[in-house]
Parts: structure tokens; sequence; C-alpha cells
């Protein structure tokens, strides 16, 4: 195996840069090359299981402040990460960089511009990320999520290849199970999910829509809910006293099963949740982040409601009112459910690990 190709990813910051780093890292040494990461603390905590024959933190940094003295600080810490990145990839004779985005990526992609090695980069989102951006125009390949690909510079159009994001196989195995029974007097199952601590908004939000639903839709639903650790006595009290069978907690590991069971999601829409959503086939209602860097989560989101298989509120529109009118139009139609369901599921590109794999062996092959 030493003699195997070498491909070094860059990713990090948060769950939705690793994931999909973590399932073509998979996908690479299936087909028997050698894995590196490259990330930094906070990429770190999402490396358990991360199918690497070596990871490395290397410094990196942000310019989000304005300060001189930050700015300054930032440029200094990423220079010394890139040194880092150049003398590991000198070291281990690296066929290839990956980057997947986030700025922990930035260090291995410009070591690799600096040693001569290929890059592809790859976007999860709708709209390309900052790091990525910098990047697109000397990438052999800027493979991305979505159709849809907001930012993407003029001369790096001619690498754009639309091959979906990477998705873990328990995820995939949910897509060859049939949708749920909705019928007008089936179980109901309302999955609730708001990021990697869940969303302050859905606790206070989503309770009071539940809880004012009609009794026909209340009495046959249960309610899997992502609640915040400080927020989780008060939802549950919410739902008892309305009579709505809950589960809560702030974190679920099970989410195949969970998505296997579910005729209905609500979700912010960063990449990774708008992807599983997709290859599964479920309905959804998305409310995007405010705050998330150049609204891509909206970009995100429209890619599913165009499809016809998500409805979309902002948070100005995410009130308890709208949303308990919403969920009991769409609770009540079992068919429509059915049909959104598979409008979803038009959308989703299951092959993304093995597609992105192709490009890269096509582009070390070509180097």
């Amino acid at each position: 195996m030493s003699n195997a190709p070498l491909v070094v990813i860059g990713a990090g910051g948060t769950g939705g840069h690793m994931f999909p780093a973590s399932a073509f890292a998979a996908e690479m040494k299936q087909r028997g090359w050698r894995v590196g990461l490259m990330t930094d603390e906070r990429g770190q905590r999402y490396t358990d299981g991360f199918p690497a024959d070596w990871i490395i933190n290397v410094k990196a940094a942000t310019f989000a402040s304005k300060r001189p003295d930050k700015l300054i600080a930032s440029g200094l810490k990423i220079l010394a990460g890139i040194k880092e990145a150049q003398a590991k990839l000198k070291t281990e004779q690296a066929s290839l960089v990956a980057g997947f985005g986030g700025y922990p990526a930035f260090p291995a992609l410009a070591a690799a511009s600096r040693e001569g090695v290929p890059i592809i980069i790859h976007e999860q989102n709708a709209v390309l990320g900052r790091v990525n951006r910098v990047f697109a125009k000397t990438a052999k390949v800027v493979a991305c999520g979505f159709d849809r690909l907001d930012r993407l510079p003029k001369a790096a159009e001619k690498n754009k290849r639309v091959v979906g994001n990477p998705v873990r196989g328990p995820i995939l195995a949910v897509r060859d199970e049939p949708y749920p029974a909705a019928g007008s007097d089936a179980p109901l199952q309302l999955l609730v999910i708001g990021g990697s601590q869940g969303a302050r908004l859905f606790g206070e939000v989503i309770p009071a829509a539940v809880c004012a639903l009609p009794d026909d839709i209340r009495s046959r639903l249960k309610i899997v809910q992502q609640v915040r650790e400080e927020q989780i006595e008060a939802v549950r009290a919410l739902y008892a006293e309305a009579g709505v069978n809950s589960e809560l907690a702030p974190f679920f590991s099970n989410m195949p099963e969970l998505l296997s069971g579910s005729h209905m999601v609500m979700s912010r829409s960063g990449a990774s949740s708008v992807t599983e959503l997709a290859v599964v086939g479920r309905p959804s209602l998305l409310i995007p982040l405010a705050i998330a860097m150049d609204d891509h989560q909206t970009g995100n989101a429209e890619t599913l409601r165009d499809a016809g298989g998500a409805d979309v509120l902002s948070e100005g529109e995410f009130t308890p009112e709208r949303v308990t009118d919403l969920l009991t139009e769409r609770l009540r139609d079992g068919a429509g459910l059915a049909a959104r369901a598979e409008a979803a599921k038009s959308v989703g590109r299951f092959n993304a690990s093995s597609d992105l794999a192709d490009l890269a062996e096509e582009v070390v092959g070509k180097a």
C-alpha cells in the first residue's frame, strides 16, 4: 500500500464539510488509494471513524475580524499552516489534494498550489464558499452538490461538474425503503432537526405550532424533535399538556432510522440535510438559517422547493400560526405527502461518492 497514490483531503470547521469528505475518503480507500486529512481543531471533532491513513491539524484562521491586529495574527497563522501543509505534502508525495470547504481547507489547497499538486474542490452548497472561490480558477475540477452554483467565477465554469454530495452508506440504504403509509387513520411521525445542537428558534416556534394542530392530526402524531438541552423540559411539558406523543433529545445518532420512519421533516437547510432529504425522499419544511454565509441555505432549500418536495419559510415567516396552517394542510393529505416524497427523491443524487472518485482518478491520470 505504500506505493499506492495519496489523496490529501482539506476540510474542516463543521460536519457539513467533514461528512461528505469522509464519504469520499471511504470510496477512495476502497479503490486502493491512501488518504490523508488536513483539518484544524474544530474539524478534529468530526474525525471519529474518518477513513484516513493519517490526520493532522494545521494552523488555520478566518479573516472575519476587521481589526488590523487580528487580521495580521490571522495572516501569520495561515502562513504557518501553509508551511506545515507543504512539508507534509512533500514528505508523503501527494498525488492530489481535494478541498471540501471551510477555512481549514485553505492551507492544504494553498500548499498544493505551491507544490504543483493537482487540486479538485467540492462545494456542498448552492453558493460557492469563500475558500473554494479562491481556488476555483486553478482547480482541475469544481465538483458541486447541486445543479445551481452561485458565485462561481466565469473562468471556472468549464470545470464545473455536478456530482451531488457524498452521503453516508446507512443513509443511502434508506432510499430503498418504501415511504411509510400516511392514510387518514395512520400514525404520523414528524421529525425536527436543527443543526448540530438544535435550533433555539425551533424549540420556541414548533411546540406552539404543533400543540395548536387540529385534534384529528394531534391524536395520531408522534414528534421526534432535536431540542437544545436548556429547552427540553419546557418543550416536553408543552407537548405533554397538549397530549402530543414526543421524543426529545439534543442529538440523535440514529438518523437513518428516524428518516425511514418519518412522514415529514422540519429542518434547517444545510447542504447535508437537504441532500439526505433528497436521497431518501422525504417531504420537508425548510427554514434557512438567516445568518448563513452568503445566504447559501436559501439556495439549498430552493432546490427542493423547486422540485416540489419542500416548503420554505424564512425566519421572518416562521411563526406558530403559519407553521400550524402549513402542517395541517400537509399532514391531512397522505397522497400529497407521498407525491412530495417522490418529488424530493427525483433530485437526489446517490452516486456522488463514486462520481467524485471517478473525477479524482481522471485528474491524476491526466496529470
